[in-house]
């Protein structure tokens, strides 16, 4: 009976390893496929990631375009149906967002669209409020802290 502890691949399906630098008479001794000099065949070799061995590498023969801002913030959105889902009179904070599952406790700053409606008077405390999330909030009875 075919169990786990019995599987293997069928006969030819599985090639051996290339054993190479085993001698002449293997076919792959000498220089065990490495070629004649240069830094290829030369252990402790490895090229840098993106080398193309002296072309122009592929990531500075594609042209640039636009800004990049370094100094750009990245913010988590969270809409307000996310937040529909907290009892009324809660406090919205970066922790209850963690314990809810709805961000990961190492995203970034917080922003709460206006997606969505919401029915329930809470207290929100994150790093940003959009305008319309923002009145939504206030328009239920709930309060914003930034």
């Amino acid at each position: 009976m075919l169990k786990l502890n019995n599987l293997s691949p069928s006969e030819g399906a599985r090639r051996n390893k290339k054993r190479v630098g085993r001698g002449p008479g293997s076919g792959r001794g000498k220089t065990a496929t490495r070629g004649h000099k240069g830094a290829r065949s030369r252990s402790g070799y490895s090229a840098k990631p993106g080398f193309e061995g002296g072309q122009m590498p592929l990531h500075r023969r594609l042209p640039k375009r636009g800004f990049n801002n370094i100094f750009r913030k990245e913010y988590v959105i969270v809409s307000l149906s996310d937040l529909d889902r907290f009892e009324a009179g809660a406090t919205v904070d970066r922790q209850a967002l963690v314990e809810a599952g709805i961000i990961r406790r190492n995203d970034g700053p917080v922003k709460v669209l206006a997606n969505g409606e919401i029915s329930r008077a809470l207290t929100v405390d994150v790093d940003k409020v959009s305008g319309g999330a923002r009145e939504k909030i206030i328009a239920a009875g709930g309060t914003v802290k930034e």
